[in-house]
């Protein structure tokens, strides 16, 4: 299943937001202050590319107050709206049957895109 849920998602844009995220990121590694941000643009990208069988967990220990940071000036600078958009299209997606494994990634999504620092994928 993970595999069929993979490739459909592929077809049907999972491609198309992995580009921008990855582009988002080499634009934001440009400067030096952007590169923890263009970091986390390439976490969620590669997580874009193939969510189905993978998991978003929180690091084990303490992150520090570092990650805190990082995590509000993400949400203030747009991480909000990256966040709404998964919610949108998670919710759009919900409404049929054959599009609730969907929406559950898109839920997924939306939880590492409003706070990445702290979180690993497994």
């Amino acid at each position: 299943m993970n595999l069929l849920g993979n490739i459909i998602w592929l077809v049907f844009g999972g491609f198309l937001v992995f580009i921008q995220y990855m582009i988002s990121g080499f634009a934001l590694c440009l400067t030096i202050i952007g590169i923890p941000f263009g970091i986390q643009c390439f976490k969620i990208g590669i997580f874009t590319l193939f969510p189905f069988g993978r998991q978003v967990r929180d690091v084990p220990g303490n992150t520090g107050c570092l990650s805190t940071i990082f995590n509000i000036l993400w949400i203030v600078l747009g991480g909000i709206w990256i966040a709404l958009t998964h919610l949108f299209f998670g919710i759009l997606l919900a409404i049929t049957i054959i599009g609730l494994p969907f929406a559950r990634q898109h839920f997924k999504l939306m939880s590492l895109s409003f706070t990445p620092f702290g979180k690993e994928i497994y």
